[in-house]
């Protein structure tokens, strides 16, 4: 870890130099007016940067809310993390759908691999496929299942979500929030290549069972949108019309929820005007790079060379297309030699208006050398001139005289001595 250097000798410098130095900053120009968040007919929204949580918009973002068969994404999480294998197969238990309920036609002893049941639960929103799922990998017990998914939402802190069913269907104790939704959603496609995969199929045919089947993807956004890729949908009577969506455009992947919407078509524009809005305003964003330089400080003892000090990593970012962006540089206004080449020196800190977003540490590109002999002599001079070294230079001279006087005499005496012997 770097040692900052003490706030006397910092050098602070506003980042519109390094912007105008070269492509220090990517997307960071000038701020713009950013377009408004829209008004959504929901009763629950969140819209999420992937990968880290960052909300750029949410309504009633952490009500706990009815989410029909969104639940599912929790199903399939916890298939995927306790099934040895997808081409395993699987006995349907005897269980059979209301028939308004979502189902692929699976009768009690019909056999499918989990790979298909995952196809089932995730593009045409299987009810019978979930109960499927949860039966076999519960043990033979569906509640055992439905611990085991709300152990893992403890465990991904999702502090507003509790399950009820694997299925989505309207029951008390049987809900989440917006936000919690998207941070499932996320991690699900962090997680899973395979679940990556599934959820941006517009359609697919499942081989087993006891006849072919094909199934077509409930949200309609994929295949017909082409930068949204997944990923759930939902529709109960509590719990009205919901849609998590994943959107990747303009170098940003945005995962967006909408709950609580009165019909297919309102879903989905809402979901659309709620990505719609992340992409117009917000941006990404790269701050500094690996061994760009940042300063040049003077060195002691050197009246035209400087030392070199780079940035040693960047901050990338989603942020507002209204924000301003800075950078400050914490580093020494001169530096004395010797010290070696990648030596910690400072550190930059990337300002989001006055927000700290991130300090990016700095290091030396290449070695400072020691002063100059004639720097160092007078530097030496200095210290002799010091009042605390008089007095001990005053007695070194003293003593060194009297000895040198006490050489010269001794040899006069023998030579004398010597001459009246002759």
């Amino acid at each position: 870890m770097s040692r900052r250097p003490r706030a006397g000798l910092g050098l602070l410098v506003s980042a519109l130099a390094l912007l105008l130095a070269g492509p220090a900053v990517a997307g960071a120009g000038p701020a713009v007016a950013g377009p408004p968040p829209p008004h959504l007919p929901v009763t629950g929204a969140c819209l999420m940067v992937a990968g880290t949580s960052q909300i750029l918009d949410q309504v009633n973002g952490g009500a706990e809310l009815p989410i029909a068969s969104t639940t599912k994404l929790m199903t399939a999480l916890i298939t995927l993390e306790h099934v040895h294998r997808l081409s395993e197969v699987l006995t349907q238990n005897d269980w059979y759908p209301a028939s308004v309920d979502s189902q692929i036609g699976l009768v009690p002893g019909e056999r499918m691999s989990v790979h298909d049941l995952l196809l089932a639960l995730l593009i045409p929103s299987g009810d019978d496929a979930a109960e499927d799922l949860a039966y076999n990998l519960g043990g033979g017990s569906v509640g055992r299942f439905v611990a085991m998914m709300n152990a893992q939402a403890q465990a991904l802190g999702l502090t507003r979500t509790h399950y009820s069913n694997p299925i989505g269907l309207d029951q008390t104790g049987n809900y989440s929030s917006a936000c919690d939704l998207d941070r499932l959603a996320a991690y699900d496609l962090e997680t899973s290549a395979y679940f990556r995969r599934v959820v941006a199929l517009p359609s697919a045919t499942l081989w087993s069972g006891r006849y072919v089947r094909h199934v077509v993807n409930t949200d309609d956004l994929v295949g017909r949108i082409p930068w949204v890729l997944g990923v759930k949908t939902g529709h109960t009577a509590d719990a009205g019309y919901v849609l998590v969506s994943e959107g990747r455009r303009n170098g940003m992947t945005l995962i967006g929820s909408v709950l609580g919407t009165p019909t297919q078509a309102a879903r989905d524009a809402s979901a659309l005007a709620l990505l719609d809005y992340g992409y117009g305003a917000f941006h990404a964003i790269t701050v500094l790079r690996p061994g760009q330089v940042v300063a040049r400080p003077a060195i002691r003892g050197f009246a035209r060379r400087r030392a070199v000090v780079v940035a040693t990593g960047s901050f990338h970012g989603i942020e507002a297309v209204t924000a301003r962006i800075r950078v400050v540089l914490n580093v020494p206004r001169r530096l004395t030699g010797p010290l070696p080449a990648h030596l910690p020196i400072g550190y930059a800190t990337v300002l989001v208006g006055k927000r700290p977003a991130s300090e990016v540490p700095l290091e030396l590109a290449a070695r400072v050398p020691r002063p100059p002999a004639a720097s160092a002599l007078v530097a030496l001079g200095r210290v002799v001139l010091r009042p605390f070294t008089l007095i001990p230079l005053a007695l070194a001279l003293v003593i060194g005289g009297a000895l040198t006087g006490r050489r010269r005499r001794r040899p006069r005496a023998l030579a004398a001595g010597g001459l009246e012997e002759g």
